[in-house]
């Protein structure tokens, strides 16, 4: 049997109920920031932040139990869980996916974990496409996982603004083959490898151990490796990278761009959010801005996807477009018609 469509069936989140302010942002950068800047230059009112037991993993599966819920789907009939969820995890070298899969009691699935930083939602859904359409046997993929990287970020570090905005949180996604609805068309990625150590976290890896020494400051160690490179070479390629990539996955979805009708875009500062969607020729009722969410990572896009539905942005009809960036650094964009085929 030929393979029609990609299509996705519904999605899942999980927020915790613990919040920073920007006053507790700006506070927490000694001077460095005011809470009027935090707001509108930087975007963020408020964002969740983990409590104690929101580990990346278990967050994980309270939205892949979420996505079960909402879309009616039986978790013994998924056959692969990919998982989005971050490496900052309860333990190291464990595999998320296989321990969503037990918890959540899919059975017949097999598993795998997968990383591309802020970009991963939309590289999953590219890989569980190609998956869904090379192999016979998998016809149900859940995209899950859980973020909370915001723990390593200083707020007393200057060049860490851009990261301020880091949350916690966890979505899921399931797609279906011959689904009929809500069809995954084209996708584009571009990566730029010259910043693959531009940022991440400086200590604890096999390079820069924890000692005695370091371990205070090890756990807020997540820093821009290479500053300077890092803002120049992002302010000549990134924009232009990210319209190419949003240009070919509507080249390849034979759509016109001009159709456009939700943008399911990540959470940064408010100016670049505003300029991105004149661009595309939207107004700000076409995308949701995420400033009492912060940035998620991967989960940003399953999370707009997920509130525009539920506000009546995303309806029958609409053509949709998920766009990421994630550090390495790599973006990314799709095209979803949302609706029956």
């Amino acid at each position: 049997m030929s393979i029609i469509n990609v299509g996705i069936v519904g999605t899942g989140i999980y927020i915790p109920g613990k919040r920073m302010t920007a006053r507790e942002i700006a506070d927490a950068t000694n001077g460095l920031w005011a809470e009027e800047a935090i707001i509108e230059k930087l975007g963020i009112i408020e964002k969740p932040i983990p409590n104690s037991e929101d580990g990346t993993q278990e967050m994980a599966v309270y939205a892949a139990l979420d996505c079960l819920k909402n879309t009616n789907v039986d978790s013994k009939e998924i056959d692969v869980i990919l998982c989005i969820g971050e490496e900052w995890k309860e333990y190291p070298l464990t595999t998320s996916a296989l321990y969503i899969q037990c918890k959540i009691g899919a059975e017949n699935a097999w598993g795998i974990d997968v990383q591309n930083r802020c970009c991963t939602t939309v590289t999953a859904m590219k890989m569980a496409k190609d998956m869904l359409i090379a192999d016979p046997e998998i016809n149900t993929i859940m995209i899950v996982g859980g973020y909370r990287n915001g723990d390593f970020v200083d707020y007393s570090d200057k060049n860490m603004s851009m990261m301020y905005n880091l949350s916690a949180g966890a979505g899921a996604i399931i797609l279906k083959k011959n689904y009929n609805r809500n069809v995954l068309l084209g996708s584009h990625i571009i990566a730029d490898g010259t910043l693959s150590r531009a940022a991440g976290v400086e200590i604890g890896g096999t390079a820069n151990p924890i000692t005695n020494e370091n371990y205070n400051v090890a756990y807020k160690s997540l820093r821009l490796l290479d500053p300077t490179y890092m803002k120049e070479r992002l302010n000549q390629v990134s924009l232009p990278n990210w319209y190419k990539c949003i240009d070919e996955a509507f080249r390849k979805s034979n759509i016109a761009k001009s159709e456009l009708g939700y943008l399911a875009i990540l959470h940064f500062k408010r100016s670049q959010h505003l300029a991105m969607l004149k661009e595309l020729g939207l107004t700000e009722d076409q995308a949701i801005y995420l400033e009492k969410y912060g940035h998620m990572g991967q989960v940003d896009q399953i999370l707009s996807i997920h509130l525009a539905l539920q506000l009546g942005k995303i309806k029958d009809g609409t053509v949709v477009s998920m766009i990421a960036a994630g550090i390495g650094y790599v973006w990314a964009a799709n095209v979803i018609k949302w609706g029956e085929v």
